[in-house]
């Protein structure tokens, strides 16, 4: 098959295909006498398992580490379940990044009016520097006072006076 139907059977659109086949993540498809690609089976089941392994966000390196195991028949599992638990401990520290920033977030949203005058403890809040790692700090502006200000050692934002 040539890669158009590569590309559908594996759910890989041609374009990455042919970039992991240039990174060497799979190897490059055979040549017809025509010169285009040619695809067998082999190919495409090779090509859902990088489709597989992307979609539950695994880096190119850790796709080329676990192709490797998978065409190792004498591999252990001991491996791949490494593997996949230090991906697991990465996505849940993501997830708790992810969460906690949102947390940031709803707080500075609850702190303003949303009204038509300018003082926004969202724009003081970015203006005021590095998100928290957890709550909102008292460096972070959160009461719907008027007077929401970035921290005294910031600049005032370019422009503004």
């Amino acid at each position: 098959m040539n890669i158009g139907q590569a590309a559908e059977a594996s759910g890989v659109s041609a374009k990455m295909i042919r970039h992991y086949e240039s990174i060497g993540l799979v190897p490059r498809a055979d040549r017809r006498d025509s010169g285009y690609r040619d695809y067998d089976p082999e190919d495409v089941h090779r090509l859902r398992f990088v489709r597989r392994a992307r979609d539950l966000g695994f880096s190119l390196e850790r796709i080329r580490a676990l192709l490797g195991l998978w065409s190792d028949p004498g591999r252990s599992s001991s491996e791949v379940k490494a593997l996949a638990l230090t991906h697991i401990k990465e996505l849940e520290g993501k997830a708790l990044h992810l969460q906690e920033m949102a947390d940031v977030l709803r707080g500075l949203s609850r702190a303003c009016d949303g009204d038509e005058r300018p003082d926004c403890p969202i724009i003081a809040g970015l203006e005021a520097g590095p998100v928290p790692t957890s709550r909102p700090s008292a460096e972070w502006p959160t009461s719907r006072s008027s007077s929401a200000k970035p921290p005294s050692h910031r600049p005032p934002f370019p422009g503004r006076r």
